[in-house]
């Protein structure tokens, strides 16, 4: 069977229609944020609350909720506006090693899995589990998605002022709180959507990739952000695209994409200049 009619065969089943849907959505909006969180030298937030979406996943595992994504969105959305509210970047990283080992603990204490490492793996780096999403969960993904990119269109400008000169933005009379705390709970959306897509530990690479990667083709902030989106949407559909015809880590794969992209990007750049 060729490549053409294997993905033929796959297309028609709904599970991969909803990875596909859901995967493109999440890197739609990783890309979006990222642009920003690079700028502002604050991309290592990713990092923290994906561990904290970690911490949560394994509560909700103990809790044996059937749809675990509300409660893990609640408590990393808590978790990203103490982070902003304290405002120390040294924060971030006692969250991130904390939630870790406790909820890793909390797995290996209370779970009733039989498979404990399995499961950590799984949480942790992404697995096929993208391809076994419920309804609920690609509606529920469907909606937040939609509803950061809305954000994100409609407060454009202001996103845009914050993310060079809070200061100066600050002064013109912006409550520049109000936007940041906004931020923050779409970054925790982003990151707990991107668990399903590449695992708790390789969010930060869905968000921050692509923005490197177009800040070495283009130099306005508007280019690279369309750029970005672009190339994160078509990083991940390769990389759902290739891991269901290889066999391969959904996660990975994405990743191991971007990367390729970004030395595209990176090679570009040096022969343009």
């Amino acid at each position: 069977m060729s490549i053409v009619e294997t993905l033929k065969l796959y297309f028609s089943y709904s599970f991969v229609q909803y990875a596909l849907i859901v995967g493109v959505l999440v890197a739609l909006c990783s890309s979006l944020l990222g642009v920003t969180l690079v700028l502002k030298r604050f991309s290592f937030i990713g990092d923290g609350l994906s561990h904290v979406a970690f911490l949560a996943m394994a509560i909700a595992a103990i809790l044996q909720f059937i749809n675990n994504l509300p409660i893990i969105l609640i408590i990393t959305g808590i978790a990203a506006i103490t982070v902003l509210c304290m405002g120390e970047h040294s924060i971030i990283a006692v969250i991130s090693v904390s939630s870790l080992g406790i909820g890793y603990l909390l797995m290996n204490v209370f779970s009733s899995s039989s498979n404990i490492s399995g499961d950590v793996c799984t949480t942790l780096f992404g697995s096929t589990s993208l391809l076994t999403l419920s309804k609920f969960e690609v509606i529920l993904s469907v909606l937040l998605s939609l509803i950061v990119i809305f954000l994100y269109i409609i407060f454009y400008n202001k996103i845009f002022a914050i993310t060079f000169d809070e200061d100066f933005t600050r002064a013109v009379g912006v409550n520049v709180s109000f936007y940041n705390l906004m931020m923050a709970v779409i970054i925790a959306i982003i990151i707990v959507l991107a668990m399903k897509l590449v695992g708790s530990l390789l969010t930060s690479a869905l968000i921050i990739f692509p923005a490197l990667s177009t800040m070495r083709i283009f130099k306005s902030f508007k280019w690279v952000v369309i750029g970005s989106a672009i190339m994160s949407v078509i990083c991940s559909v390769l990389g759902i695209l290739i891991s269901i015809i290889a066999g391969t880590p959904i996660g990975s794969t994405i990743v191991l994409i971007d990367i390729f992209g970004y030395i595209v990007c990176y090679i570009l750049s040096k022969i343009h200049h």
